[in-house]
């Protein structure tokens, strides 16, 4: 075990193990919350940026989890808010729509670490210990394909436009029901 992974367990286990989950997909928001309860969390679940400005207002939390994609809303909002609020937090971003510009911005705006779904309590842990990052971590010898290039460009310009599809495809220059099962074939749940 390398110095920065013993420095990010000792912090992970010295922490405050409050958490709060902000996810609109209430099943597995009910599943997760139960699953880290388990492990000895205290866990509040939010569905909404409002409802986590409302628990901000009760209480602070030593871990969040977000999803990216918040109903209409970007998860990315919610990393700001919470890094505002508390820098020392340790923020996991989880999306369903995994690209490196939303990987990169998560991570600028605050967040620890990003994982695609589906991702599970042990995954999410691991992510929190692994909030310091790695150095030696190997570099990819493969570019990047072009249908991961592409993807990269519509999830890009579907937060340009906030998820609206209809702009997305015209900003795209390509027809909505194109773009619609394009997003039907890579949805992650």
């Amino acid at each position: 075990m390398t110095d920065t992974e013993q420095h990010a367990d000792q912090r992970f286990d010295a922490e405050d193990r409050s958490l709060l989950i902000v996810e609109d997909d209430s099943g597995f928001a009910k599943t997760l919350k139960r699953s880290f309860e388990r492990r000895g969390y205290t866990v509040v679940h939010a569905f909404t940026i409002e409802e986590v400005r409302e628990a901000l207002e009760e209480r602070s939390f030593g871990y969040a989890v977000v999803d990216l994609k918040l109903g209409v809303a970007s998860g990315l909002a919610c990393v700001e808010l919470l890094h505002a609020q508390d820098p020392e937090m340790l923020i996991v971003v989880l999306t369903g729509f995994a690209s490196i510009a939303t990987a990169v911005e998560a991570i600028k705006l605050g967040a620890c670490h990003y994982l695609a779904k589906p991702s599970n309590t042990d995954d999410i842990e691991a992510a929190f210990r692994k909030a310091e990052g790695n150095a030696d971590i190997a570099l990819a010898s493969q570019p990047t394909s072009i249908k991961t290039l592409e993807w990269e460009r519509i999830h890009q310009t579907l937060i340009d436009s906030e998820f609206n599809i209809s702009e997305a495809a015209r900003r795209l220059g390509m027809h909505r029901r194109t773009l619609a099962r394009k997003l039907e074939k890579r949805q992650v749940r």
